[in-house]
């Protein structure tokens, strides 16, 4: 999948930088371990780490291409998979065109020399890349339209630095390591303001976006973003069009020169994307797909269903392995080293952010894809189907709906999210996160595209729809690249592909939720392909550890932050409140809360600490 870095400064000439660009580059070595690159001309540089997934042998980067004359005409750093790099090869070669490899990257560039920036419309698959044309000195940065791979940018006096992860921007010294107010009132909130980073005046690249940079300065411009359309489909006709588009997407998206497999958790989403997976390797005349699971090693006690996890996994995901024959493996996680340290920084230095919530989730998915790295290179997942096709319950709760605000953060979750806690009451007085809710809320809100005849259910569901593509399902998205990515593994997410999206996002949601249930037309479009308990089963978050080893784990780092004066996050937290949590009963009724506050409160110490943050409230 690889990592791209990069630097445009029309006043100097960056070979006399190259030291600077080699430590951006070096930044994006976890995300490509197999290989980098280094090219420097004049006013750019460009760096590359890569992952080889397709043409292990020709794909090095950055690429260069020659023009019609022979001349250099273009260079591209490439991060992603164009799925269907085959077609545009050979629609390519009939207009003359002739290539050295059998890499998408090489599609892709020669399809910039072809079309110039309207290629971008002819791409289907997930993908982040800067090319920089040599004859007109202009750096083009593109990203995918669901948003599936990251970039990120800070604009110069006189040009831009870019990269995949901040990590990468940051090794920079033109880049400050600042962050004000609102920055930090995303790290508190699971809210994600689209083209916003962080880090003050880091910008990243909208999902459908490309960004312009030229001596005269920057242009921005979507080529793709959701549109509301009357569906013309019926029922049936919906049923069968979804299964159409997820039998072709699949069938795209098995296509690699390196190990395959499936994230399987036994619920729908990852159940489809493995059973379609399983089909179509078979088809292809393939060994049958290779499947991973995960569970925790001992709870402590039987599993206990709560409102966020209902149900154990392994019965489901047994029940699918039995059906359809996959290679199955289930990954086995030990709780209380979920709260390890040198683990937890691993996960900060990922993300380069604390984790913003449900804080065990990020170190068990980081070891979950340590473990399936040891086999395969790439991984299909069930992830955004829940946006698309109203999976999550807050969908279906009328007092949810009624709130007008984040579903996630409605009374149909409780206070899952809330990490705030542990925190100074002043701090989060005078950070006012109500009006900051209700403002991000309401410019999401005013960004939906409107149907003139649509009804009021129908608008308003949309509304939430559009909400969640845009805001929840870019948090899931940056998760699961910067855990996969960590570990150099490649996750392809089916249910992103833009042709479904655009499809899912116009129907009605008396189609979506026809049977009265959540993910009403996906279950109906794949009925003949999933044992009975998994159509029936209801929505399922990702795991969580009930053990109390790892609030114990927790409490011994939190222990060591509040004995310790210089801790970097001490004045930012409550000092008699973290003594208050440290004082009761490990599995109380508010452990729930305590232990969000708990992870909240380390991840910002780490944070802070590891990379010498200023925050400017």
């Amino acid at each position: 999948m690889c990592g791209v870095t990069g630097w445009v400064s029309y006043s100097q000439d960056l070979r006399l930088q190259r030291k600077v660009l080699q430590d951006m580059t070096d930044t994006m070595a976890l995300r490509g371990p197999d290989a980098e690159g280094l090219w420097i001309d004049g006013p750019v540089g460009l760096g590359h780490r890569r992952l080889s997934v397709i043409d292990l042998e020709g794909g090095r980067q950055p690429m260069l291409a020659k023009g019609k004359t022979g001349q250099n005409a273009a260079v591209i750093t490439y991060s992603g998979e164009v799925y269907n790099f085959q077609e545009l090869r050979a629609e390519l070669q009939s207009r003359g065109h002739r290539f050295e490899t059998r890499s998408d990257t090489e599609v892709v560039l020669v399809a910039y020399l072809e079309w110039g920036e309207a290629f971008v419309d002819r791409l289907n698959g997930i993908y982040a890349f800067a090319i920089w044309d040599i004859r007109t000195q202009q750096l083009l940065l593109v990203r995918d339209r669901a948003g599936v791979k990251p970039l990120f940018y800070y604009q110069t006096r006189d040009g831009l630095v870019f990269g995949s992860e901040p990590k990468a921007l940051l090794a920079n010294p033109l880049v400050p390591r600042r962050v004000k107010a609102d920055g930090l009132r995303e790290i508190l909130e699971m809210v994600k303001t689209p083209g916003h980073a962080i880090f003050e005046g880091m910008r990243e690249v909208l999902p459908g976006e490309w960004v312009r940079v030229t001596r005269n300065g920057l242009v921005q411009q979507r080529y793709w973003q959701l549109q509301a359309r009357e569906h013309e489909h019926s029922l049936s006709q919906t049923i069968s069009h979804t299964r159409d588009l997820l039998e072709d997407i699949v069938g795209r998206q098995v296509v690699a020169d390196v190990p395959l497999c499936s994230l399987l958790s036994g619920g729908l989403d990852s159940s489809i994307i493995t059973a379609l997976a399983s089909k179509k390797l078979l088809q292809n005349g393939k060994d049958n797909i290779r499947s991973y699971s995960l569970e925790f090693r001992d709870h402590g006690q039987d599993f206990v269903a709560n409102n966020f996890n209902l149900t154990p996994d392994a019965p489901f995901v047994q029940a699918l392995v039995e059906m359809i024959h996959s290679t199955h493996e289930e990954v086995i996680l030990d709780s209380a080293l979920m709260a390890d340290p040198q683990l937890h920084l691993q996960v900060v230095r990922a993300l380069d952010l604390p984790p913003a919530f449900w804080g065990d989730m990020w170190p068990s998915l980081y070891r979950l894809f340590e473990e399936v790295r040891k086999h395969s290179t790439v991984a299909l997942s069930g992830e955004a189907a829940d946006e698309l096709f109203g999976g999550y319950r807050w969908f279906h709760d009328p007092q949810a709906i009624a709130e007008n605000t984040f579903g996630w953060m409605t009374s149909a979750t409780g206070k899952y999210f809330d990490g705030k806690a542990l925190l100074d009451p002043g701090l989060v007085k005078q950070l006012d996160i109500p009006t900051f809710l209700k403002d991000s809320y309401a410019q999401a809100v005013n960004e939906v595209p409107v149907l003139a005849a649509e009804s009021a259910v129908n608008r308003r569901m949309r509304q939430e729809t559009y909400v969640h593509l845009t805001r929840c399902m870019q948090i899931m998205l940056d998760r699961k690249d910067r855990m996969s990515m960590a570990v150099g593994l490649e996750v392809r997410v089916p249910f992103c592909d833009h042709r479904l999206v655009d499809y899912a996002f116009n129907i009605p949601w008396e189609m979506k939720a026809f049977d009265g249930r959540e993910k009403s037309i996906l279950r109906a479009a794949v009925k003949d392909l999933l044992p009975a308990s998994i159509l029936d089963r209801v929505k399922n978050p990702y795991p969580a550890t009930q053990d109390p080893a790892y609030e114990r784990q927790l409490r011994a780092s939190m222990s060591q932050i509040a004995n310790d004066p210089n801790a970097p996050a001490r004045p930012l937290l409550d000092s008699q409140r973290i003594q208050q949590v440290l004082s009761t009963e490990v599995g109380a009724s508010s452990a729930r809360q305590n232990r969000i506050g708990m992870e909240m409160a380390i991840g910002l110490n780490t944070w802070l600490g590891e990379y010498d943050v200023t925050l400017d409230l």
